[in-house]
């Protein structure tokens, strides 16, 4: 299924959401080995897993999306990890 640019935001904001959920979450426990770059690494495991997780229930992958959407996908990511660290290397 090809995905147009509405359904992809949608995802993407849900996307923001659960990721903020879970570095609070992860960073209130801290129980993670590796400190704070160790629940980064964590974090960004989980981005990719909850992404293509998503995408699939929209019968998509990451792969399908036109190059624009990947862009936009990475950009997205890179925002959300520069909030996360603002927030949590403090």
């Amino acid at each position: 299924m090809v995905l147009d640019d509405k359904i992809l935001d949608e995802i993407l904001e849900y996307l923001d959401k659960s990721m903020n959920n879970l570095a609070k979450e992860a960073f209130e426990n801290l129980e993670l080995e590796g400190g704070f770059q160790g629940v980064e690494d964590f974090l960004q495991n989980q981005y990719d897993i909850r992404l293509e997780n998503l995408l699939s229930a929209k019968k998509s992958s990451i792969h399908h999306l036109e190059s624009s959407m990947k862009n936009k996908v990475i950009q997205r990511k890179q925002l959300v990890f520069e909030n996360i660290t603002n927030q949590y290397q403090n």
